[in-house]
């Protein structure tokens, strides 16, 4: 028998209220559910193998976000649950394709679907999900697919472009923050539009959701890249340094290496070099960890944070929009 994950957020929202709080819970498990009934298939290792992530856990954030939006207006219903699995579907699909690209051995603490399978397995089973998700998605109507194809252009276009260099010309820092509203702010996005739309907003609801959301899956990412570099093996369930022994520029490393102190030198040539070697990848984790270019990409995802939580300036204060608030703070200072 397949068992349902038990998943309840992560990310600590104190100023909700019980009666919230407990719509929440109640809306994640509808959420589990569906999610674990449409990944069934005829066969049992094709079962095992869509749930094989979802069984590992996760924060949910994207359910969890959908379901705080409808709360801007009428709340959790069917529509709002549907939309809520067929994001975190879209979600964890992407992140079985991730596990192929990154080489990664570790996803939420267990092992990554290229290690636990190969990695042909993983990127048909990410496409399985994918279609998963698109298939709860047409059941919502055409806006809801054309809005989800458009989501899935967006993410397969920022993971492109994050896997390549930055073209000449263009200045580096400003090319990964185009990534990042892509390959994540854009489905963050998504979820809170959802939420918006099925939950009855007006127009102007739905577009400062979806601007919330957008800014706030930027935070995310940028808050996920300090983590891959501050956290010690173990704290976070993922390999500290994956991005940089993956050779990816996230923004502390492109800070570093904008800088122009002669001090720098040894680490501009550790980032330079392949990272591969562990001994390098410890000097250069060493190195970064306690440099400025850290503490200006800390000040950046605060400064997002508070971009987002802007956008939310025009609703009527509430519950939903304060838990909305509380949620971004969460993002922002979180350490896994």
């Amino acid at each position: 028998m397949t068992r349902t994950p038990s998943t309840t957020p992560s990310l600590a929202l104190p100023q909700v209220s019980e009666a919230l709080s407990a719509r929440l819970t109640a809306g994640l498990e509808r959420v589990e559910r569906l999610i674990v009934d449409r990944a069934r298939n005829d066969s049992d290792f094709i079962t095992e193998a869509n749930l094989h992530l979802a069984r590992a856990g996760g924060k949910r954030f994207r359910p969890v976000l959908t379901m705080l939006a409808s709360e801007l207006g009428e709340g959790i219903d069917d529509r709002v649950v549907a939309a809520a699995a067929g994001v975190e579907l879209t979600h964890l699909a992407s992140l079985y394709h991730d596990d192929v690209m990154d080489e990664a051995d570790l996803r939420r603490g267990a092992p990554s679907a290229n290690a636990r399978y190969d990695n042909s397995t993983a990127i048909l089973v990410g496409d399985l999900l994918f279609g998963t998700a698109s298939d709860i998605i047409a059941d919502l109507g055409p806006e809801a697919v054309k809005i989800q194809a458009r989501t899935f252009i967006r993410l397969c276009s920022g993971q492109i472009r994050d896997d390549r260099p930055c073209p000449e010309g263009q200045d580096t820092r400003e090319y990964y923050r185009g990534v990042l509203a892509d390959k994540t702010g854009v489905l963050v996005a998504t979820a809170a539009r959802y939420g918006a739309m099925y939950g009855g907003c007006s127009p102007d609801v739905v577009a400062a959701a979806t601007e919330y959301g957008e800014r706030l899956g930027v935070a995310f990412q940028l808050a996920d890249d300090l983590i891959d570099i501050a956290s010690e093996s173990g704290e976070t369930g993922k390999t500290p340094g994956t991005d940089l022994r993956e050779g990816k520029r996230t923004l502390p490393v492109l800070n570093a290496l904008a800088s122009t102190d002669p001090a720098d030198a040894e680490l501009q040539e550790l980032l330079r070099s392949d990272l591969r070697d562990q001994d390098r990848l410890d000097r250069a984790l060493e190195l970064l960890r306690d440099h400025s270019a850290m503490a200006a990409a800390r000040e950046e995802t605060l400064a997002v944070g508070r971009g987002a939580v802007e956008a939310l300036a025009p609703l009527p204060d509430g519950d939903a929009k304060t838990a909305l608030i509380a949620l971004m703070d969460g993002v922002v200072h979180r350490v896994g």
